[in-house]
Parts: structure tokens; sequence; C-alpha cells
């Protein structure tokens, strides 16, 4: 018995030996910068102190606590991910549940299937922008041929068009990620189990949707941190207008430091929002254990 858990003991301590490069690697990587920003924060550096670095303490995290435009840009970037997240999950479900099934062409189908998520994002968006121009947009000339509207409608002029069609381009570029994920859940799933089902809803409530509920969750993860972070898609499709209206977290930090040059309040802005993901990633990571205990 004490050979065995010397063993044991042993290949832990290997293990661990193994996994500190790659831990040393990620402290480096992600730690750092996070920890340089939090020293940066607690100094008044813009142009009102000539770029010179004045220690603050708190100041900055007392100023954002007053911040409009901050917590204004938390609400659309929250509005925004909450939105794309529940239509990418319910799109990405059907589409893997489709590509699941055994039909001529899957192969190519599936191929095709995940293009929209491996083109770039500048790219994407700047053909979305042409795709709801006002003047010239595919979407105008569509409604109008089908007499739908009488005139052409400025999508990304108004507050909350602009918003309907940011997350449209959204769910059109990384619905094909969702399903992927959800696709590989569902290949995971023994067919043995349905045959005793012979309605498919009762199938997929009983069986498909509770075994495949971690990889949703982590799908969901994924994507919740992706999308409260944007900043390509919305920079290059509206620029954070019309008055502030797509103006996301990350596009208000940009300004902030590239703009206006507020390098300590920008600092402040990263380390609160970067906070905000760390406490949902734990809680969407809580359920996740917590679902894998169930199922």
């Amino acid at each position: 018995m004490t050979n065995l858990s010397t063993m044991g003991s042993r290949e832990h301590r290997t293990a661990w030996l193994f996994l500190l490069p790659a831990l040393l690697l990620l402290l480096l990587v992600f730690g750092y910068p996070i920890l340089r920003a939090f020293w940066l924060s607690l100094f008044a550096q813009n142009l009102g102190t000539q770029l010179q670095a004045n220690f603050a303490g708190l100041d900055n995290y007392v100023r954002m606590a007053g911040d409009g435009r901050f917590w204004q840009s938390f609400w659309i970037s929250s509005v925004f991910t909450t939105a794309s997240v529940i239509f990418e999950l319910v799109l990405g479900l059907g589409i893997a549940l489709i590509l699941n099934q055994r039909f001529f062409g899957r192969g190519t189908v599936r191929t095709v299937a995940i293009i929209p998520w491996a083109l770039p994002t500048a790219l994407i968006g700047l053909a979305w922008a042409w795709i709801f121009n006002d003047q010239f947009g595919v979407v105008n000339d569509i409604l109008l041929r089908l007499g739908v509207i009488q005139t052409g409608i400025n999508w990304l002029g108004e507050p909350t068009l602009a918003m309907v069609a940011v997350v449209f381009a959204d769910v059109w570029k990384t619905t094909p990620f969702i399903s992927i994920l959800l696709l590989a859940g569902l290949q995971s799933i023994s067919s043995d189990l349905y045959e005793a089902h012979a309605r498919p809803w009762q199938s997929f409530y009983q069986i498909t949707l509770p075994l495949l509920m971690p990889q949703i969750l982590i799908a969901m993860l994924f994507r919740f941190a992706q999308a409260f972070g944007i900043f390509d898609l919305i920079a290059v499709m509206t620029g954070g207008g019309p008055g502030g209206a797509t103006e996301v977290v990350s596009l208000y930090i940009y300004s902030t430091i590239m703009r206006y040059l507020d390098f300590g309040y920008g600092a402040a802005l990263v380390v609160v929002t970067f906070l905000l993901l760390v406490t949902a990633v734990a809680i969407a990571s809580w359920l996740l254990r917590k679902s894998r205990l169930m199922v």
C-alpha cells in the first residue's frame, strides 16, 4: 500500500513538472499584462499631466463609478452579448442536429457551413456594412423589390436598427463555431440510447439535451467571453455609433487610451472589465461542473 501511494505521489509530481512550463507561459502571457494594467491604473497619466505618471491611488476607480459613458457601454456590451449568444446557441443547436444526420454530401455541407467563422472578422464587418447600406445595400434592395418598404431604411443610422444589424452580423459569423462544438457533442452520444424512444421530441428532451448540456455550457462560456470583448466587427460596421448606441466596452477603452491618451483611466477600465468577466466565467464554470455531476 505504501509503494502504491509513493508511486501515485511520484506520478503526481511528474505531471506537475510537465505542466510547469505551460503554467509559467500562461502566467507570463496573461498574468503580467493584468498586473501591469492594475499598476498603471493607480496613476494619472494623460494629456492633463503631460503624460507624466502621477500616483493617484484609487482615483481612477472612483471616477469610473460616476462615469455614465462607461456604464452605458457596459450595458450595451451586455445587451449585445446576451442577444448574440442566445441566437447563436439556438441556431447552432439546430444546425448541429441537421449536420448530425446522414445525407448525401454531408461532408461538403459541413465544410461550407464553417466558412463564415473562418473568414476575417474585419472583412465580414465591411461586407455587412455594405449589405446594410441605406442606399446601395442588398437588404433594402430586397425589401423594396418585395414591396415591404417604400424608401430605404438607414439601418446603421438608427440606434435600435444599428444594434440589430451588428447582432445579426455577429450571429451569422459565429453560429458555425457553436454548431461545430455541439456537433462534436452529438457524435459522442451513443445511438443505442435512442432505440427505446419512438418520438423524436421525446428523445431530444430526455436524451439529447441532458447529455449535450455540458457542451452547450462550454460553447456559451466561450461565446460569452468573445462577444463581450468584441471590437473589430462593431468598429468596422458602426464605429460605436450612431450616438454611441453600439459603443461596447472595448470601443470605449480604445477611445480612452488611443484617442484621448488617458492611459491611467484606460488601464482602470481594463482591470474592472477583466474582473467582471472573470466573475461571470467563474459562475458559468460552476454551472458547468454542476451539470456534469447531474449527468
